[in-house]
């Protein structure tokens, strides 16, 4: 059953598939459209959207075209690094972090221009569906939601060609377009499709587009410095930067040197395995970096309740749960642990390797009058004894028992 739709805003790309669902959605809800295109750093120029908008006949006035980079870093990427999130050990949820941020200027945009509804172009195989629909329903629990991929029939791109050819729609040669399936943003670039759909298969070296093979990478190491202020990165090499411009170099300096290439077989929120491939190069390094003056300034059980919580916040960020209350709950905590992370890493980077060198701050915990292995006059090594026996008093009590 067709929904009653009066006004859609589209998540919309200017590519094959939302060009083909902009018309798509015209000739079967009968609705006006509105065209949102997010700029996160994926690398296009997204202006070209807006006059693929025109031909296709939406409005000027109905066009928006937004750049959300330091949005996205500031408040998407830097408390998700917070947290030092990975996903089933290795993904630093890439496209998974960006998809929240879209949802919300989605409904935003459709309150601000009276749209009862909103629409993507998620397959309805895939975590984005979820995550974008998770994300609206929880900012918007009226809103409707029409997701093309779970209504046509136009599951092949054989037949999404046909009908953009039946539509006049312009299809644009892609010479230098890559095979694989691909998502990009500031944080990561994903590769799907092709060969990939195989895990025993190796891609191409020519898939890659951010970085160098480590094996190519310079054979002399590089040294930078990383400033935290509150868990978030403020400066590199002394240069104070922007959210986005923080990352933008952390990028520049992880591709040069073949970091942060990761591939991997990981489990879809809707059940299926998928094999994917990814480049985060500016992620990788931060990670480390944010590790490195965590542990220099985190209470050791502070430290450790972190890394307890780090799993589950990692899955509720993969799975679209970001405007949870139980992932505002968990921020919030996280955030308390992050008010004394302050100072500054030094690493090298090393065809693809991240090595930290050194960490300051004057937040520090460590205190070397306790830590030396030489003669200290603060710390009574005959306390030990005591402090082993209470520790080991069950099991002294346990192994009594069984010699009854």
């Amino acid at each position: 059953m067709v929904k009653q739709v009066k006004k859609v805003v589209l998540a919309y790309s200017g590519g094959l598939d939302t060009s083909v669902i902009l018309k798509w959605l015209a000739d079967t809800y009968h609705c006006e459209i509105v065209t949102f295109t997010a700029d996160i750093g994926q690398g296009e120029e997204v202006e070209l959207a807006r006059e693929k908008a025109i031909k296709l006949g939406i409005k000027n006035e109905n066009i928006f075209i937004e750049d959300l980079k330091e949005e996205f870093i500031r408040d998407f990427v830097f408390p998700m690094f917070r947290a030092n999130a990975i996903y089933e050990g290795e993904y630093l949820l890439g496209t998974s972090i960006a998809r929240p941020l879209i949802a919300k200027r989605l409904v935003e945009i459709a309150t601000k221009v009276n749209a009862n509804a909103i629409a993507h172009g998620a397959t309805g195989k895939g975590n984005d569906q979820v995550r974008f629909e998770l994300g609206a329903y929880a900012l918007n629990p009226d809103i409707v939601v029409i997701a093309p991929w779970r209504e046509w029939n136009l599951n092949s791109r054989e037949k999404l060609l046909a009908y953009a050819e039946s539509a006049g729609i312009t299809i644009e040669k892609q010479n230098n377009k890559s095979p694989y399936s691909m998502d990009a943003n500031l944080l990561h670039i994903s590769y799907e499709g092709q060969i990939l759909e195989d895990p025993n298969k190796e891609p191409e070296e020519t898939m890659w587009r951010w970085s160098v093979s480590p094996m190519q990478a310079p054979n002399e190491p590089e040294t930078i410095s990383i400033e935290f202020k509150h868990g978030d990165g403020i400066a590199i090499n002394g240069e104070s930067l922007s959210p986005a411009s923080f990352w933008n170099k952390l990028n520049m300096l992880g591709g040069k040197h073949g970091i942060g290439r990761l591939d991997l077989v990981e489990n879809r929120y809707v059940g299926m395995k998928s094999r994917g491939c990814y480049e985060t190069p500016g992620g990788t390094i931060y990670l480390k970096a944010h590790r490195a003056i965590e542990s220099l300034c985190l209470d050791k059980e502070e430290a450790h309740l972190k890394d307890e919580i780090m799993p589950r916040y990692a899955q509720l960020i993969y799975n679209g749960y970001w405007f949870s209350p139980e992932r505002k709950a968990l921020q919030a905590l996280i955030d308390t642990t992050q008010q004394n992370v302050n100072g500054i890493v030094h690493i090298k980077l090393y065809k693809g390797n991240v090595i930290v060198t050194g960490r300051e701050s004057k937040y520090s915990l460590f205190n070397a009058a306790y830590s030396t292995f030489e003669e200290d006059s603060v710390y009574d090594q005959s306390d030990a004894k005591g402090f082993i026996k209470l520790n080991a008093l069950r099991f002294i009590i346990a192994g009594k028992s069984h010699k009854r």
